[in-house]
C-alpha cells in the first residue's frame, strides 16, 4: 500500500510538472522583456548625470560615480550592448555566460580606464589594476585587460571576430580603388573567400555578374576575324541590342544558409555550407555533407527545403560537377534580365576565332557562356509554351548575324507557325523565304542532303579532311590573290549552311518517315561540310524527338517543361521540371557528364527588327542565291 502510494504521489509530480510547462514564457518573449529592460537602463544611465532621473536616479549616480569615476560611462555601455545582444539572439536567456561577460567587459574596461587615465576608474579600478601592474607591469596589464574586454564582448554576443573577413574587406577596397583609378571593371568569380556569408551579403553582385568592357562608339568591337569574303563585311553595331538590366535580389543570403543547415540537421544530416553563387535568375548554395551521408537522402529532402525556405521550385544538384559538394538552387526574389548585347562584347565572343560561336546566356556564377556550333555540331531546343525557346532561338540566330557575312553564312529557316522567323525574311543570309509548308519542309532537307554530298565530292577532289580545312588551305590562300591580280578562278565558297527548324512536331505529324529520315542523314553526316541543325519544339515527346534524333544530336537545350518525363525525353535526366521560365534553361553537349543551368539572354522584337533593317540597308544587292530545290545543283550557293 505504501509502496502504491509512493508510486502515486511520484506519478502525480510529474504530471503536474508537464502541466505547468505552457505556463512558462517563451524564450523568445523572455530574450525580448531583457532586450527592453537593457535598454531602460541604458536611458536611466544616461540621463541621470543630467539631473533628469528623479532622486533615486540623483543619488544613485553620486555612488557610482565614487566607485567606477569615469567608468560610470560604462554602465550605459554594458546595457545597450545587452539590451541589442538579446534583441539579435531571441533565443539566448539571461544565464551564466552572459553574467560573465557582462563582469569581464565591465570590470576589464574600468580597470584599464584607470590604468590609462590615472584615478578615473573611481575605487573599484584602482583597486583592480594595482595587483597586475604589481606582477605584470603597466604594457602586459593593457594587453591583458584589453584582450579580457574583447572576450568579455564575444561572450555577450555569442560570436567570434573573423579576422578573414577583416582583411578580406581591406583587399576588396584597395582592388576597387586600383580599378577606379586605371577605369577598367575586372570580373570577380567565386573564391575561396565567398565561404563567409556575411560578406557575399555585403556585396553579392560581384559574385555573380560579369561586367563587360563599355562601348566608345557605335561600332563597338570587330569581329570581322577569319572571314572569307570578297566583299567588306561591316557587321551590326552592338548598340542595337539591350545590355543587361537590374540587378538580382535574394532575400538574407545569411538566413537561407541557416535555414538549409538546420533542416538538413533535422532529418539527422550534417553538413558544412560553403560557398554562394548569385546568378540572374537563381542563387545556388553548395554545401559538404558529411562523411558517410547518401546524396539521395538529401535528395530526398527537396519538399521539406522548398516548405523551409518558403521558395518555389528548389532543385538539387548533387554533385556539383567537378566539385565534393552538393548545391541547393533558390529562386531570386528578383531576376536580372540578361540583354544579348552584354554576350557578344564579351571577349570570349569578339575575339574567338570560330564563325559558328554561339552566345548561350550566363551561368549561375555569372560567367557568360558561348559554345562553337561546328563543334556541337548540331542542337536540339525543346521547352514548353512560355518557356522562352522563340527567345532562345532568335538569339542563337543573331549571334550568328553578328560574326558571319552572306558569304560566310547562309541560312535554310523554317517556320511551321508562320510569325516567329518570317521576319527574317529579307535578309541576305538567306538561301530561300522563309518556308511555312511541311512539303517545302521536305524538299528542302532533300536538297540540304544533296548539297552536302556534293560538298564531299569537292572536298575528296581538293584532299582536304572537313570545310575548316578547306577554308584554310584551298578557299583563303586563293581568294587573297584574286583579290590582288584580280585574275584566275576561285574554287567554291562553300559557305556555312544551318538550317533551323522552329516546330518540329508540326512537321512530324505531316511526314514523320521523311523527316526522321532526312534529319537522322544529315545529322550523321553534314558535320564535316559545314551543314548543321537547329531544331526545337514545344511537344518533348518519344514520337517527337525519337531516339534516333536523340542519338545523332547530343547537344540539347532544355527549357521548362511540364513534367520529370518530359525532362528525360529531352536531356536523359530530372531537372527541367524544376526550371523557373523566361530562359531559365538546362544545356548539355556531348562533352558534359552532366547538364549546366543557364539563363538565356534575351531580345526582344524590336531589337531582331533593327538587325534586319541594317541588314536590309547596308548589304548591296547581289545575284539571287535561291536554291532550286527541284534540281539535283544548286544555283549560286558557293560561287561567284
Amino acid at each position: 500500500m505504501l509502496l502504491y502510494l509512493g508510486m502515486t504521489r511520484k506519478y502525480t509530480k510529474k504530471k503536474g510538472s508537464i502541466n505547468s510547462e505552457p505556463n512558462r514564457l517563451q524564450e523568445d518573449t523572455m530574450s525580448w522583456i531583457f532586450a527592453v529592460s537593457f535598454f531602460v537602463l541604458f536611458i536611466i544611465f544616461i540621463l541621470a548625470p543630467l539631473e533628469m532621473a528623479g532622486g533615486v536616479g540623483n543619488k544613485t549616480y553620486d555612488i557610482l560615480k565614487i566607485l567606477f569615476g569615469l567608468g560610470y560611462f560604462l554602465l550605459p555601455t554594458l546595457s545597450i550592448l545587452l539590451s541589442i545582444s538579446f534583441a539579435k539572439s531571441i533565443k539566448h536567456s539571461f544565464g551564466t555566460t552572459k553574467v560573465i561577460g557582462s563582469a569581464l567587459f565591465f570590470l576589464s574596461s574600468l580597470a584599464l580606464l584607470d590604468l590609462t587615465f590615472i584615478n578615473k576608474g573611481g575605487v573599484v579600478g584602482d583597486v583592480l589594476h594595482r595587483p597586475l601592474v604589481k606582477f605584470f607591469d603597466v604594457y602586459v596589464t593593457s594587453v591583458i585587460l584589453g584582450a579580457l574586454a574583447i572576450i568579455g564582448v564575444m561572450i555577450i554576443f555569442d560570436t567570434a571576430i573573423n579576422f578573414s573577413t577583416i582583411l578580406d574587406t581591406f583587399k576588396k577596397k584597395k582592388i576597387e580603388g586600383e580599378e577606379e583609378e586605371e577605369k577598367k571593371i575586372k570580373v570577380s568569380d567565386n573564391t575561396e573567400s565567398d565561404k563567409d556569408n556575411s560578406k557575399i551579403k555585403a556585396s553579392p553582385i560581384m559574385l555573380a555578374k560579369k561586367n563587360e568592357p563599355q562601348p566608345e562608339d557605335g561600332r563597338e568591337f570587330d569581329v570581322r576575324k577569319n572571314i572569307i569574303s570578297f566583299k567588306e563585311f561591316n557587321p551590326p553595331p552592338i548598340s542595337l541590342l539591350e545590355r543587361d538590366k537590374g540587378k538580382p535580389e535574394v532575400g538574407d543570403i545569411k538566413a537561407n544558409s541557416n535555414i538549409i543547415k538546420r533542416t538538413m540537421q533535422n532529418f539527422g544530416i550534417i553538413v558544412d555550407m560553403d560557398e554562394i553563387s548569385i546568378g540572374p535568375s537563381v542563387t545556388r548554395y553548395a554545401l559538404k555533407p558529411a562523411e558517410g551521408v547518401k546524396l539521395s537522402r538529401i535528395l530526398g529532402l527537396q519538399n521539406n527545403l522548398e516548405l523551409a525556405l518558403a521558395a518555389h521550385p528548389v532543385r538539387i544538384e548533387a554533385p556539383i560537377p567537378g566539385k565534393s559538394l552538393v548545391g541547393i538552387e533558390i529562386p531570386n526574389t528578383v531576376k536580372t534580365m540578361v540583354g544579348l548585347g552584354s554576350l557578344l562584347s564579351q571577349p570570349e565572343y569578339t575575339n574567338a576565332g570560330k564563325a559558328l560561336t554561339l552566345a548561350l546566356g550566363k551561368s549561375i556564377s555569372g560567367n557568360s557562356v558561348f559554345a562553337n556550333l561546328a563543334k556541337m555540331p548540331h542542337l536540339l531546343i525543346a521547352g514548353a509554351t512560355g518557356s522562352g525557346k522563340s527567345v532562345t532561338i532568335h538569339t542563337i540566330i543573331n549571334s550568328l548575324l553578328f560574326r558571319n557575312s552572306p558569304e560566310n553564312l547562309k541560312f535554310i529557316m523554317i517556320d511551321p507557325k508562320r510569325v516567329e522567323l518570317t521576319q527574317y525574311n529579307k535578309i541576305p543570309h538567306l538561301l530561300t523565304p522563309v518556308i511555312t509548308n511541311a512539303k517545302k519542309v521536305i524538299m528542302s532537307l532533300k536538297w540540304a542532303a544533296k548539297e552536302m554530298d556534293r560538298r564531299y565530292d569537292i572536298l575528296e577532289t581538293s584532299k582536304v579532311r572537313d570545310i575548316e580545312s578547306y577554308h584554310k588551305n584551298i578557299l583563303s590562300p586563293a581568294v587573297e590573290a584574286f583579290k590582288k591580280t584580280k585574275e584566275g578562278e576561285v574554287p567554291d565558297l562553300m559557305p556555312y549552311i544551318v538550317i533551323v527548324i522552329d516546330e518540329l512536331a508540326d512537321i512530324m505529324q505531316a511526314y514523320p518517315r521523311e523527316l526522321e529520315a532526312a534529319v537522322i542523314r544529315l545529322a550523321q553526316m553534314s558535320r564535316a561540310v559545314g551543314i548543321h541543325l537547329i531544331l526545337s519544339t514545344q511537344r518533348p515527346s518519344v514520337n517527337i524527338i525519337t531516339g534516333l534524333i536523340k542519338a545523332n544530336i547530343p547537344a540539347r537545350i532544355a527549357l521548362q517543361v511540364a513534367s520529370q518525363f518530359d525532362s528525360r525525353t529531352i536531356l536523359d535526366t530530372a531537372g527541367a521540371e524544376k526550371l523557373l521560365g523566361a530562359g531559365d534553361m538546362l544545356y548539355t553537349s556531348g562533352e558534359m557528364s552532366k547538364p549546366i543551368r543557364l539563363q538565356s539572354a534575351f531580345i526582344s522584337e524590336g531589337e531582331v527588327k533593327k538587325v534586319v533593317d541594317y541588314f536590309i540597308k547596308n548589304t548591296e544587292e547581289e545575284p539571287s542565291t535561291e536554291i532550286d530545290m527541284e534540281a539535283d545543283h544548286t544555283k549560286n550557293v558557293g560561287g561567284r
